[in-house]
């Protein structure tokens, strides 16, 4: 089984105050990005790789490991190298969850990472909620989207809306989802991402005010793209910003070529730019 995880961009980010247990509740709307994404193959026992003879013929190195039980193994590929123990990929702990509770088959993951780290598009939490749902169909497991969407927030805050795939209003940590209209007919979404600049959810966080904004994040998403400029606002960009000026200054760079609203995306790297078809 091959499926393509896609990215997401956050349209507003709010951080209204720290949890007990170490977390922030937060405020955004997640909207899925199809234009970058990896390649995604599991499959289970001696089955062929489809894509296994391609990476190597793409990539002079592959990254491999088997877990201790020997029930899985994983291949990951990556432009500028694997540089994190592939048995800690979310991708192989979303197997690692499942078999908690369920007797899954020996399974082989091929991964090819198009997707940028630390650039706020959420591609590993891409990769296991897309893994959760393959996995549960080769183990023959009749899983809902909800039942799927609660071991992805077990996985990472941002991952059960891939679950879900479609724009999703989120609170809690962002787990806590709710279906959202929002309609960019006639718009279209151009992301880009600084090279060399990757941001940590850590020093985003570091230095936030959390605080309650005077309007709430869905009532400005409910008015006119055109409107968004001086009203949407994503707080990690004041960190950020401060931080790597560089990002400011491609966000002021998709003003310039005409988008109607732009902002950062998450806790960055990467910038959007909402413009006019």
């Amino acid at each position: 089984m091959i499926l393509y995880p896609n990215v997401k961009i956050n349209l507003g980010l709010k951080v209204l105050r720290k949890r007990q247990d170490g977390y922030h509740d937060l405020e955004t709307l997640f909207v899925p990005y199809p234009g970058i994404a990896d390649t995604l193959e599991i499959i289970t026992g001696e089955d062929y790789s489809r894509t296994l003879a391609g990476l190597k013929e793409r990539y002079n190195t592959l990254t491999q490991a088997i877990s201790e039980d020997g029930k899985l193994m994983i291949t990951l590929a990556r432009q500028e190298g694997i540089d994190w123990d592939p048995l800690k990929d979310l991708t192989a702990k979303a197997y690692f969850l499942l078999s908690e509770d369920y007797s899954l088959p020996p399974m082989k993951i091929y991964l090819e990472k198009r997707s940028p780290v630390g650039a706020g598009l959420g591609g590993g939490s891409s990769d296991a909620a897309f893994a959760l749902r393959m996995m549960a169909t080769l183990a023959g497991l009749e899983l809902s989207d909800e039942t799927l969407a609660a071991y992805a927030a077990r996985l990472g805050s941002d991952c059960a809306f891939f679950i879900y795939n479609t724009p999703m209003f989120g609170t809690g940590r962002g787990e806590i989802l709710e279906p959202f209209p929002l309609n960019l007919k006639g718009y279209r979404i151009e992301v880009v991402i600084p090279q060399g600049i990757a941001v940590s959810t850590a020093d985003a966080y570091r230095g936030i005010v959390p605080e309650e904004p005077q309007v709430p994040l869905s009532r400005i998403l409910h008015q006119p793209v055109s409107t968004w400029k001086d009203c949407l606002e994503n707080d990690f960009e004041k960190t950020v910003f401060a931080k790597y000026p560089a990002l400011a200054e491609v966000k002021a760079s998709l003003y310039e070529k005409g988008a109607v609203y732009a902002a950062m995306s998450g806790s960055g790297s990467a910038c959007f730019g909402i413009f006019p078809e």
